[in-house]
């Protein structure tokens, strides 16, 4: 398969890419690194990405962002960074890169446990990822062509541990090949609209 990871050189991302760079041709996207760039909050630059790789048969995003802080302090621009970036911004490669997707292709987002089990300081990160497992469940009833869609939510990973843990305390470390076997199954299986949850300890 030809697959387009966005984000695929982050923490995630990178382990992805290289699983699946072992059988399929990988072309990775970011900001301001890989094989092609773009900005996630700009459907112009998304368009033109799309563009310039052509067709596909999978499109897998780990990236995206989103602003923590506490409630009181979080102004409505804010909210906007997650909503414009981590939000809209896999909606839109969904919504521009069906035209470029080949029959029986896929897409496979991601969002993280926070939309189930938010912690402190997270009401923005919530906020997107519950409306990204939304979305899916609903895209994936009008897709064509038999375009699938998932999402892969995973709980702290292990190579964020020294960065993220005091954030959730008594949260098991997921394993990254657990995290990885999660958009294996989403691309390489036959599952659709599906919210592929990678939790423990909660």
């Amino acid at each position: 398969m030809k697959i387009l990871i966005v984000g695929g050189k982050g923490t995630i991302g990178s382990k992805v890419s290289a699983h699946f760079s072992k059988k399929h041709e990988v072309i990775i996207a970011g900001r301001n690194s890989g094989d092609v760039q773009l900005d996630m909050a700009d459907s112009d630059s998304i368009k033109g990405m799309f563009e310039k790789i052509g067709k596909i048969d999978a499109v897998i995003c780990t990236a995206g962002e989103a602003k923590w802080g506490d409630f009181d302090v979080l102004t409505e621009d804010d909210f906007y960074i997650g909503i414009k970036s981590k939000l809209m911004g896999q909606i839109n490669l969904v919504r521009i890169g069906k035209d470029y997707m080949n029959p029986g292709g896929s897409f496979t987002l991601s969002t993280g446990i926070l939309a189930d089990h938010p912690v402190l300081m997270t009401t923005s990160g919530a906020l997107v990822g519950g409306a990204i497992h939304s979305f899916v469940k609903a895209a994936c009833l009008e897709l064509k062509n038999n375009i699938r869609i998932n999402v892969v939510s995973s709980g702290l990973v292990e190579d964020a541990v020294e960065h993220y843990e005091a954030y959730f305390p008594g949260h098991n470390p997921i394993p990254m090949n657990k995290v990885v076997n999660g958009f294996v199954k989403s691309v390489e299986g036959a599952s659709t609209g599906e919210i592929i949850r990678m939790y423990d300890n909660c």
